[in-house]
């Protein structure tokens, strides 16, 4: 049988680039095999994927050479959409995927594609918002009136609803509350399904892939093997590259004296006795440095929050954001976080109750939204000025996009884009982040989070809407979680984060670093 993927040293190239994006590079994806595609942001990932079924050249302008098979056939042997009947995408923006119909409609649209009788469609699409964990009275909801989490989980039951042989997805829980990306997981990857998947932060997905492959910055293959091997053994080569790792393995490599590496940091910290200086040094590396926090900036006082032209969504909200402090804002997909932030940062008034304080900024979960100029630099010199520029530019690992337009780059290198254009210009005493972790790599994580306490440390108020719990925690002083409508909590971010029983209440699950947490809290 012949493999269900097969790239022979391919290599993809964007007009006007002077190098190829990716490439070249050879392997393959065997029948019912799990791979898993790590890389720093801008190694090509996406663009492998988008090249599979000629999506890149046809649809996607650019080069290819090489030669791709689909389950032994050229991959140019038919157009993209003929390949409908074999392969399936799950796109980092839901948007690429979802045609703005009613969810009804959107799943149905992959039927039609695969030119099933219309007498089946009904219960095939029940059948795949069923198994997506969508409920039934979201069939007539509009597309438009979905949050980015939600239009995530619909863009997967047309997936499920497609039934094609191979998988290729890009991101396909980032924007996904915790349990609905165990469901995305469980799904997409399922014992002897085939997919290629490509992931920032792996940790959660490790145990049901079979092989992974790591791409360098110059976009060629670094590693390859059993994700133990790969992660464990090549994990200093992987972190140079800017690849995120699972945290026991940071931790190992950031205190080797301390920590055995293991994928698992359960494993890591069995049998670690406490001490003042492991201690210290373990909370340092989880927790961020304390900020004595300043005047309040922005309150909102028995506020009722609600998106424009839509109902109200959160009822008798009062919060407060201080200067020097960084707020999470947690909850499930569809909790009306974005639409909380929007009014905290007074793009949106509230319906009831009161807001003061200065205006804020919010960077979108879209970055795109953000850009309005030709090119990476003329979008940084307008926000700041042409003396600052280059060094804004080097500072978010641009410099070597800076004459693209924005809209050619990778989706991490528009996050920092996006994220630059925000938080450089100190004209902002707010700033609300929503998903601000979508796209980045190990290395943009890491410098997005030193940005945010910076940040704070300057004075600004900063709140984080994240779904990454291990990333709020590193980040965020304080927490608020979002529920059913109303505030469940508000206080120390960490306290939050060990509270399974109200997390798995509110859909979410604890993160990567709540064994050390626990640990931590023995300790002392």
């Amino acid at each position: 049988m012949p493999d269900a993927l097969a790239y022979e040293r391919v290599a993809l190239r964007y007009p006007g680039a002077a190098s190829d994006a990716v490439g070249p590079v050879s392997f393959c994806v065997r029948r019912g095999e799990r791979v898993l595609l790590l890389g720093p942001s801008g190694a090509g990932k996406s663009s492998l994927l988008h090249a599979a079924t000629g999506l890149l050249p046809e649809a996607i302008d650019g080069i290819r050479r090489g030669e791709i098979r689909v389950e032994g056939q050229p991959a140019d042997a038919r157009r993209p959409a003929g390949w409908a009947d074999t392969c399936g995408y799950l796109f980092q923006d839901a948007a690429q995927t979802l045609a703005g119909f009613t969810v009804r409609d959107e799943v149905a649209f992959a039927l039609e594609n695969r030119a099933v009788e219309a007498v089946d469609i009904p219960g095939l699409v029940a059948r795949a918002m069923a198994r997506a964990g969508l409920p039934t009275d979201w069939a007539g909801r509009r597309i438009s009136n979905l949050s980015g989490g939600e239009r995530q989980l619909v863009a997967l039951a047309a997936l499920l609803a497609q039934d094609a042989a191979i998988t290729l997805a890009d991101e396909p829980a980032a924007s996904l509350a915790p349990q609905a990306a165990r469901r995305m997981t469980e799904l997409v990857l399922a014992r002897g399904r085939t997919a290629l998947v490509v992931e920032h932060k792996p940790g959660p997905i490790l145990d049901r892939i079979d092989r992974c492959l790591a791409l360098g910055r110059d976009g060629r293959i670094i590693a390859e093997g059993p994700p133990s091997e790969v992660l464990v053994a090549q994990g200093p080569a992987l972190a140079d590259n800017g690849i995120a790792l699972p945290l026991g393995i940071r931790l190992h490599l950031a205190m080797p004296e301390i920590l055995a590496p293991a994928a698992d940091l359960t494993d890591s910290l069995r049998g670690l006795a406490p001490g003042r200086r492991r201690t210290e040094a373990l909370r340092a590396a989880v927790l961020p440095d304390p900020v004595p926090p300043g005047e309040t900036l922005v309150t909102l006082r028995n506020a009722d929050c609600a998106p424009a032209f839509g109902p109200v969504v959160l009822r008798d909200i009062t919060l407060s954001l201080r200067a020097g402090e960084v707020l999470a804002i947690l909850g499930p997909n569809g909790a009306g976080k974005s639409t909380l932030a929007a009014c905290l940062a007074g793009l949106l008034p509230p319906r009831a109750g009161q807001r003061t304080g200065p205006p804020g900024a919010v960077a979108f979960q879209n970055p795109e939204a953000h850009f309005s100029r030709e090119s990476v630099a003329a979008e940084i010199t307008a926000a700041t000025d042409s003396a600052t520029a280059s060094d804004i530019l080097a500072r978010w690992g641009l410099t070597l996009v800076a004459g693209q337009h924005p809209f050619t780059l990778s989706q991490g290198q528009k996050r920092r884009l996006a994220l630059a254009l925000l938080t450089e210009t100190g004209r902002w005493p707010v700033l609300i982040l929503d998903e601000p972790t979508g796209g980045l790599d190990g290395a943009g994580e890491a410098a997005l989070g030193r940005r945010i306490r910076a940040l704070a440390r300057g004075g600004h108020g900063v709140a984080v809407i994240t779904h990454d719990l291990d990333f709020a925690l590193s980040v965020a002083d304080r927490a608020v979680l979002v529920a059913q409508g109303a505030l469940r909590f508000d206080g120390a971010c960490p306290a939050l984060l060990r509270d399974e029983a109200r997390l798995a209440q509110a859909g979410l699950l604890p993160p990567e670093a709540a064994p050390l947490l626990g640990w931590l809290e023995t300790a002392c």
